[in-house]
């Protein structure tokens, strides 16, 4: 058990992971560890070999997980042991015997450009601050492209009216500036005066506040993208990262240099950033299908 809270704090205190990551990897090793001792009364992860560590991925393959949680859990197991390696608590590494699952390429889903219409345009929403706030953070997902995240973790200094900006700080405390739009500006003007006035002289910083003024969390703001976006669109998924990929394949459809498309959206490789082009290549697939004559 020292190990394992050695390890969160190493990515705690010196990756600076998100909370987010450290409880996605303490969920990943408990469950690791709960098999192992039900199978193989193995009371200790590191005291594991490559067959057992194997065995748990068949498992979960079984039990109907996707190829991407099984590469995840790798990729935690992998993390694990380099830091027992770098404390001297085993010797060898047997997750260097593990292989990971291709997982099926799938493009990111995508609300079509009439449907978010719809919802910045025609839905109506609440005349009160809770409306008024619900419509400001799609409109900043939609044209901001930012993460859940960095959306939560927004304050009232990070929005600069003067100059059409907004300060994120993305993954591993990367800091970018998005521009935004005149109509997004506009939007986050009259939500901000009205912040001021429901709240007043408020010490809570955070930009977006529930109605009793404390700071947005993550599954609140979920909820209400879900319960919005059911109202315009059929997709499967109907999550703020989904407004995320619609902001990047919009922005492609319209002619947008790709590496401008990267930097926007905080990406640290050009690789994570054409995902979306294949979008855009459809969209001209299906042009070529309907008006080409021998198509």
């Amino acid at each position: 058990m020292q190990v394992y809270e050695s390890f969160l704090n190493y990515l705690r205190y010196e990756k600076r992971a998100s909370a987010h990551t450290i409880r996605a990897y303490s969920s990943d090793l408990e469950q690791c560890a709960a098999y192992l001792v039900d199978t193989y009364h193995i009371e200790a992860i590191h005291e594991a070999a490559a067959p057992q560590l194997r065995s748990w991925m068949v498992f979960l393959l079984e039990a109907g997980n996707e190829a991407r949680t099984l590469n995840r859990k790798i990729s935690t197991l992998k993390a694990y042991f380099k830091h027992l390696r770098r404390m001297g608590v085993v010797a060898q590494d047997p997750t260097q015997r593990l292989t990971r699952p291709k997982p099926p390429k799938r493009l990111p889903m995508v609300v079509a450009e009439k449907q978010m219409d719809s919802l910045l345009d025609d839905l109506p929403f609440a005349d009160n601050f809770e409306g008024l706030r619900d419509k400001t953070i799609l409109e900043l997902f939609y044209g901001c492209g930012i993460r859940l995240a960095e959306l939560i973790g927004l304050k009232t200094t990070d929005i600069d009216l003067r100059n059409t900006t907004i300060r994120v700080l993305g993954k591993r405390n990367k800091e970018r500036i998005v521009p935004m739009s005149p109509l997004l500006c506009r939007q986050m003007d009259v939500y901000l005066l009205q912040r001021n006035t429901t709240f007043g002289n408020s010490a809570e910083k955070a930009l977006f506040l529930t109605q009793k003024g404390l700071p947005m969390y993550p599954k609140l703001v979920y909820d209400l993208v879900h319960r919005y976006l059911s109202q315009v669109t059929t997709l499967e998924q109907r999550s703020p990262h989904v407004l995320r990929h619609t902001f990047a394949t919009h922005l492609l459809n319209q002619g947008a240099d790709l590496n401008a498309v990267k930097e926007l959206l905080g990406h640290s490789s050009l690789a994570a950033t054409q995902v979306y082009t294949h979008n855009s290549i459809e969209k001209l697939k299906e042009v070529y299908r309907k008006t080409h004559p021998k198509a």
